[in-house]
C-alpha cells in the first residue's frame, strides 16, 4: 500500500494548506474571470476578505447553467495560448460544458489520478486495462495519464467491442481494469456466455465510476470477477476522475484529494449547509487549477461527508458513495427514490440479472413509472416452457413486493427474458423518459 504524506496529514495542517490555496484561487477568479468578479462585487467582497475556510460560504455558488451561459471559453482564467487541452460534456440536454487545462493542470491531474490508482492497488510495472471512453469525456484520458504517471503499462482500449476487450485481457493479463460498473458487468457476462470463468482472468482490482452503483452491484462484480471493486469519483467541471477514491481496506467511502479540492454538502433546495454525516448535494471548489478554477460548483450528486482516520491510515475527509443525482431522483406517489436504491433491492433477487430500466410514462395528467427487470439466464433456462408464464407472474409479484417493502413505492413491473434489456457501451441508461411519446388514458 502506497501512502502519500499529505494523505495522512493532521487536520490543522490540511486546513492551513487549503486556506492558502483557497485564497490564491479566489484572487485568480476575481482578477481573471468576469463572471466571478461580478458576483464578488455584488456581494461587496474582495479576495482579501477570505480569512478562514468558513468564509467560503460568502462566495457565489456556480451551476452548470452558469457554465453553459458562458460557453465556450467565458469561464477560463488564462489566455488561450496558455492552454493545451479542452474537454466537454456530451451536451445532450443543451450546450455542453467546456473545461480547459494548462500543461500544469494536466501534470497535476495525472498525479492526482496516479495517487487514486495506487490507493486502489495499482503498482508500477503492472498492466492496467482502461475501458473508459476516450475523447471529450474526461474518464478515458484521465485514467490514462494517471496510470502512466504511476508507471503502469496502460492499455488504452476505450469502450465498445467486448470480444476484443476479452481477448486483450486474456493476452495482456492486466491486474487492474477501469470502466463503468455496468459495462464491466456486461463484459463479465459475455465471458460467462463463452463458457469461461470470469474469475479465472488475471484481474485483481476494478476501478469503477461515472455512474451511481450500489453495494449489491459491488458484491456482484467482486463475486463474478474475483476482484476488489473500488469506486472512483470525479466530474469534468471539477477536473475529471480522481477527485475522490475508495480504498480497498475499508470500502466504506471515498477519500477526497483535499489538498486539491474543498468539499461542502448543502441542502439542494434551501442551499443551507448540511451537518456532517447527513446527505445533501456535493459542492466542490478547486484549489490548484489554473485554466479553469471553479468556486463552489453544485455537482448535482447526492452524498454525505465525514472526517476521521480510516482503516487504511489516511486522514482525508471521506464522501459516501454517490446515492444518485438531484435530477435523477424520482417522485413516485409522493415518495422520493433513487435508481441506486432500487438496484440494491433488485440484486437481492437471485432470479434476476443485474440489469434494469425505469420507463417514465404519462397517464392522463400523472407521471407513471414502469420498472423493467430481466430474468437471469440460469433461472430462465431452468424453467420448463409449460410453467414459464406462471413463474414470470410469480416473479413479477415478488419484485412488486420487494419494491414496496424496500423502497416504499408501488409500481408496474415488466419481467423480461435474458438479454432483452440493452447492455451498456459506457454509462448505463437506467431511466428512459417516454412521457412525450405516451399519453395513456
Amino acid at each position: 500500500m502506497i501512502l502519500h504524506e499529505i494523505e495522512t496529514a493532521g487536520r490543522d495542517q490540511m486546513e492551513s494548506l487549503q486556506l492558502e490555496r483557497l485564497q490564491k484561487t479566489a484572487s485568480a477568479v476575481y482578477h481573471s474571470v468576469p463572471f466571478y468578479r461580478h458576483h464578488f462585487e455584488q456581494r461587496n467582497l474582495h479576495p482579501d476578505d477570505i480569512q478562514s475556510l468558513e468564509d467560503i460560504k460568502m462566495l457565489p455558488l456556480t451551476t452548470k447553467r452558469d457554465l453553459r451561459d458562458h460557453y465556450p471559453f467565458g469561464m477560463f482564467a488564462v489566455k488561450q495560448e496558455e492552454m493545451v487541452r479542452v474537454h466537454a460534456s456530451s451536451g445532450t440536454s443543451g450546450k455542453p460544458t467546456v473545461v480547459g487545462y494548462t500543461q500544469n493542470d494536466i501534470d497535476m491531474w495525472g498525479s492526482i489520478v496516479a495517487r487514486a490508482i495506487a490507493m486502489a492497488g495499482g503498482k508500477p510495472g503492472s498492466v492496467l486495462h482502461n475501458a473508459y471512453g476516450y475523447g471529450l469525456f474526461t474518464g478515458g484520458l484521465g485514467l490514462h495519464y494517471g496510470s502512466e504517471k504511476l508507471g503502469m503499462i496502460t492499455v488504452p482500449v476505450s469502450g465498445g467491442n467486448i470480444d476484443r476487450q476479452i481477448t486483450l485481457i486474456e493476452d495482456f493479463k492486466p491486474s487492474v481494469i477501469c470502466g463503468t460498473p455496468s459495462y464491466v458487468l456486461n463484459l463479465a457476462e459475455t465471458v460467462e456466455a463463452k463458457g469461461k470463468d470470469p474469475a479465472s482472468l488475471s484481474l485483481e482490482v476494478g476501478i469503477f465510476g461515472a455512474e451511481p452503483w450500489s453495494d449489491k452491484m459491488r458484491d456482484t462484480l467482486e463475486g463474478i470477477l474475483g476482484i476488489k471493486a473500488c469506486d472512483i469519483y470525479g466530474l469534468s467541471e471539477v477536473i475529471g476522475p480522481g477527485v475522490a477514491m475508495e480504498c480497498p481496506e475499508a470500502q466504506d467511502g471515498l477519500h477526497i484529494a483535499e489538498d486539491h479540492f474543498l468539499v461542502e454538502v448543502i441542502h439542494p433546495e434551501t442551499l443551507e449547509p448540511m451537518p456532517e454525516g447527513e446527505t445533501g448535494e456535493l459542492v466542490f471548489t478547486s484549489l490548484t487549477k489554473e485554466a479553469f478554477p471553479i468556486v463552489r460548483y453544485r455537482t448535482g450528486d447526492i452524498a454525505s461527508i465525514r472526517h476521521g482516520k480510516c482503516l487504511c491510515g489516511r486522514t482525508t475527509v471521506k464522501m459516501s458513495r454517490v446515492k444518485g443525482r438531484v435530477d435523477d431522483m424520482l417522485i413516485i406517489r409522493g415518495v422520493n427514490v433513487f435508481p441506486s436504491e432500487m438496484e440494491h433491492h433488485l440484486l437481492e433477487l437471485k432470479e434476476l440479472s443485474p440489469h434494469y430500466q425505469l420507463h417514465l410514462k404519462k397517464k392522463g395528467a400523472l407521471d407513471t413509472v414502469e420498472l423493467h427487470v430481466e430474468i437471469s439466464r440460469d433461472y430462465y433456462a431452468g424453467i420448463s416452457e409449460n410453467i414459464r408464464h406462471d413463474k414470470i407472474e410469480e416473479l413479477t409479484s415478488i419484485v412488486k413486493r420487494v419494491m414496496k417493502n424496500g423502497c416504499l413505492v408501488s409500481m408496474d413491473v415488466i419481467v423480461r427474458a435474458p438479454k432483452e434489456i440493452p447492455r451498456s457501451e459506457g454509462k448505463a441508461i437506467r431511466i428512459v423518459d417516454l412521457r412525450k411519446e405516451t399519453v395513456l388514458p
